[in-house]
Parts: structure tokens; C-alpha cells; sequence
């Protein structure tokens, strides 16, 4: 375990505040310099934060609690789990998110909180030394416990989100603070609301994420940062593998468990699991290749999406250690590859023909004729994807008017809906042992045939049966995020890439 402790203190009649990095943060320490001092810490292994942090409370005209800090202008979203490691402690004791005017203990700011008793508000000072605000007498905000909170800026109205394990994301309430500056102080915070005795808390799956301009093209300037990820399916837990100011895509989990292929900059690379720096993996002469790619069940052969030499998309496959010349599948274009069927002598992509939509395929890697499963009666189809017992295709449709995960017999025939939400779901990969479905779900607003980069999505993931989806993961990102299989090959991970509108400085953490 690394920690990383300030050690340098700057007094004022407001507050005592230690200067030095913690993980992605600029600074941490004591605000309002309350009787029992708190400290900040980072393990680097895990990637959590751990807060100890006293102090009479965060309300009335005047605060004091720690908090660990990064100057942010513009708008952003801020994302974390918290979790108290005391059962007892007082029943308002509070953690969460705050943005904050300046480091003085009256300070105008606004919080995204969760106190000892479960209550989950926003909390606000509206201008400096004014008396704290609730929404209680305006917004009804139950006593729910949420451990995920969330809290964005949109120029200078400020909106809350929380959500339970497993649960989407809720609209806890959103106020305008008029005064709040464009560079402001924002981080992570708790109070024990005891000046004698330090109240703990452990903050996990931490992302600080400024929105992306959906007018986003060629001529814009405006840097993407990326972020390749592992998630693991069954406690939500995110590890950063790899940071870039380039735009990362399409992970997928190497057979030996110990490296991640992905796409950047129209190229393949790998990356071992523990970090590192990417090394490239060779494709012979398919310059510009596309974006989606997956390995085949017997773990010997890669299937990939190229635009060689400017030519519309089409299918290769080519031998996985690297060796050997890849060899074209498809003969007709644009195809984009998606899945592999469970034997391995097949695979299946999505292409147009002629047609405005977009149909589902199926090709032979041996060579002879494609097979066209879906129509356009099924609507706009993406993300096919076989199942390991080989009797089914998953995909995407938005036939029953929004996008939805379906399910096929491999022929084409028994097509069945498995999704029915508001939700728009994408992109369905089967677990290596056949249980589960992981996708990427957007929002109601984003239209059903279109999947951006530039979005708050989730990761959720349901039975292969059917039944219930529950979340996984929630971050800033879309198109490049989960478009090919990255289930790691224990069922127990899947490789992700969220992305973020920071500056290439603002995106170097411990990680790297």
C-alpha cells in the first residue's frame, strides 16, 4: 500500500490546510481547523481514497471537515462510491462531494452528501458567510442510504445523483448557485460532527470527468482523454489500467489473462494488466484499421474491422501471436465485425447492403456466401455476439421502438426481445461461462439509433437467460466503451474505456 501524506501547513484565521497531492487530487487537509485533525490518504493498489476527518459540523455560517481537493473550472461531473468503516459514529456525520468558492470556513459552496442516518441531499451555502441550505422544505429527499453519489456542473446550476449498488442512477434534486466562480475547488469530504473523534471514510471507483462537446470533429481542438479500465462484475470495483490524451478503443482481454488488445490511434496495441506503456500489435499492411476486433474462442485467431487504403470496412482474421498475414473474410463492404460463433468457423458482423440499415451477417471464415439474419423488419440491428453453447446470437435492435437487447438462433429464426426498459441498451457480450449478459445502456434522451462517445452510460449486466439487468459501473463515455467482447476469461472482469474532456496534464495519476 501507498500512502501519501501532506506534510507542509498553511495557518489563517479561517483554516489550516496541508498542500501535496493524494491520488488525482491537488491538495488535501482540514478545513475550519477543527479541534481533532484528519488526514487524506491514496492506496495505489486499490485505487481508494480513505478520509479520517473531525469537526463541529458543515452548517450554520461556518464548516469545519477534511477535504481533499482539485481546482476545476468549467463544467464537470464528479462520480464516487463511500462507504463509513464505522458502524457507530454520530447518525449526521456526512461525506460526499463538494464544490467549493475558496478554502475559508465560510466559504459559498455546494454538497452531494450522505450523512451517518442515510439521509442523502444536496446541502449549500449560496455567498460567503451565509447560513447553510437543504432542500428538505422543497424536495423531497428520503432517508435512502445511497453509497453512489454523483454531482455535475452545467455552467452554474448544480444537479445531484445517487444511486444503490446495482440501481441506476436517481435525480436527487439540482439548485443554481449564481455567484459560484468558473475555477472552483472541488473534492471529496467528511465530517464526524464530533470535534473529538475522527470520523473515517473509504471512497472507491473515483472519476472526475468534463463533458465532451457533441460537436466534436476534425476542426475541434478540444482534447478526449481516455481511460482503459477493468471492472469487476461482481463488487462494481473499476482499476485504471492506462491513461491517454488519445483516444482509446474497443478493449478486449487476452486468453493469458495477463495483457488487454485495444485500438488507438487507427492501430492495435497491448498492455499488461499491471500498467505499463503499449506495445503495438501488428496487423501487416491494414493501416487505418477501423475499430472492432475479438478473439476467438480456441484463443489462436483475431477478427478485425479494417479501411485498408481508404476502402470502405471489411473482415479479417489473422493469427493471434502476431505471425502470418492477415487474410480478407468479407468480400463485400462496409462490414464491421462483431462476434464469433462458439466453434470458431464462423463469424458475424453487421453490414450494408445497398440499403439505408444497417443487417446482421454471417460468413464462413473458411469462405462462400454471407448469410443476412436480420431484415429490415428488426429494425436497426448492431453488436452481434455468439453464445459460448452455441445456440444463440445476441444482439441490439430498436424494433419495439427503443434499443433493446435481443436474442436469435443462430440461423436467424426465434428472434425474442430480453430487455424492456427506458433505457437504450447496446452491445451485448456473453460471459465465458455462459451466464451473463454485460451491455452498455444509454439514456432515454439520446435517440435509439445513434451511440455517442459523449455520454453519462451505464454498464449493466443481466442473466444470458434473461431476467432483471442490474448496474455495474456508471461513467462518462459510449461508442468505443464496450463495442467488442472483454469479458477477462475467469467471468469475473470485463475491459471498459470511459472517457473525459481533461487536459492531457490533468489526466496523469499514480497509474501510470
Amino acid at each position: 500500500m501507498k500512502a501519501v501524506f501532506s506534510i507542509i501547513f498553511v495557518f489563517s484565521s479561517y483554516f489550516a490546510f496541508a498542500q501535496g497531492a493524494v491520488g488525482i487530487f491537488d491538495s488535501s487537509g482540514d478545513i475550519g481547523n477543527p479541534q481533532t485533525k484528519g488526514s487524506s490518504q491514496y492506496n495505489e493498489s486499490t485505487q481508494t481514497y480513505t478520509l479520517q476527518g473531525a469537526g463541529y459540523n458543515i452548517w450554520f455560517n461556518r464548516d469545519e471537515f477534511q477535504y481533499l481537493n482539485k481546482k476545476l473550472s468549467g463544467d464537470f461531473i464528479l462520480t464516487a462510491n463511500f462507504e463509513f468503516t464505522k458502524e457507530d459514529g454520530s447518525p449526521r456525520r456526512k461525506t460526499g462531494w463538494m464544490v467549493r468558492e475558496s478554502m475559508d470556513d465560510n466559504s459559498a459552496h455546494i454538497s452531494a452528501l450522505v450523512q451517518g442516518d442515510g439521509l442523502t441531499e444536496l446541502q449549500w451555502r449560496a455567498l460567503p458567510g451565509a447560513f447553510m441550505r437543504d432542500p428538505q422544505d422543497e424536495i423531497s429527499a428520503p432517508k435512502d442510504d445511497y453509497s453512489i453519489l454523483q454531482l455535475e456542473r452545467t455552467g452554474n446550476t448544480f444537479t445531484m445523483r445517487a444511486a444503490h449498488p446495482g440501481e441506476p442512477l436517481q435525480k436527487i434534486g439540482s439548485r443554481e448557485i449564481e455567484d459560484m466562480p468558473n475555477e472552483v475547488y472541488a473534492g471529496l469530504f467528511v465530517s464526524s460532527l464530533n470535534e473529538s473523534v475522527a470520523e473515517e471514510v473509504k471512497v472507491n471507483n473515483v472519476r472526475i470527468d468534463k463533458p465532451i462537446e457533441s460537436t466534436l470533429s476534425a476542426d475541434n481542438d478540444q482534447t478526449v482523454g481516455s481511460r482503459l479500465e477493468t471492472l469487476n462484475v461482481l463488487t462494481g470495483q473499476r482499476k485504471i489500467v492506462y491513461e491517454s490524451p488519445q483516444r482509446l478503443m474497443f478493449p478486449n482481454w487476452m486468453p493469458d489473462d495477463n495483457k488487454l488488445l485495444f485500438n488507438m490511434d487507427g492501430s492495435l496495441y497491448t498492455i499488461p494488466l499491471n500498467g505499463g506503456e503499449p506495445t503495438s500489435f501488428p496487423i501487416g499492411d491494414l493501416d487505418g484499421n477501423h475499430n472492432d476486433h475479438g478473439i476467438s474462442p480456441n484463443g489462436k485467431t483475431l477478427a478485425f474491422t479494417s479501411s485498408k487504403a481508404g476502402i470502405s470496412p471489411r473482415v479479417y482474421v489473422t493469427s493471434l501471436d502476431g505471425s502470418g498475414t492477415p487474410r480478407q473474410i468479407t468480400e463485400q463492404s462496409p462490414s464491421y465485425w462483431h462476434g464469433w460463433s462458439a466453434n470458431g468457423k464462423e463469424v458475424y458482423y453487421v453490414a450494408r447492403r445497398d440499403e439505408d440499415l444497417f443487417y446482421i451477417y454471417k460468413t464462413p471464415l473458411k469462405g462462400g456466401e454471407e448469410v443476412q439474419l436480420t431484415t429490415e423488419e428488426n429494425g436497426f440491428c448492431d453488436g452481434p455476439a455468439g453464445s459460448p453453447d452455441g445456440k444463440y446470437i445476441y444482439y441490439n435492435s430498436n424494433q419495439s421502438g427503443t434499443m433493446q437487447l435481443w436474442r436469435m438462433k443462430t440461423d436467424g429464426s426465434a428472434k425474442e426481445q430480453l430487455t424492456y426498459d427506458e433505457y437504450n441498451d447496446w452491445f451485448p457480450h456473453i460471459s465465458p461461462d455462459g451466464k451473463w449478459i454485460a451491455f452498455l445502456s444509454y439514456n432515454a434522451s439520446v435517440p435509439s439509433d445513434a451511440h455517442p462517445f459523449y455520454e453519462r452510460v451505464m454498464v449493466r449486466m443481466m442473466p444470458a437467460s434473461g431476467g432483471v439487468p442490474r448496474a455495474i459501473g456508471y461513467l462518462y463515455g459510449g461508442q468505443g466503451t464496450l463495442n467488442v467482447p472483454s469479458w477477462s476469461p475467469d467471468s469475473q472482469h470485463i475491459a471498459i474505456v470511459s472517457y473525459t474532456g481533461m487536459e492531457p496534464e490533468e489526466l496523469t495519476t499514480s497509474t501510470q
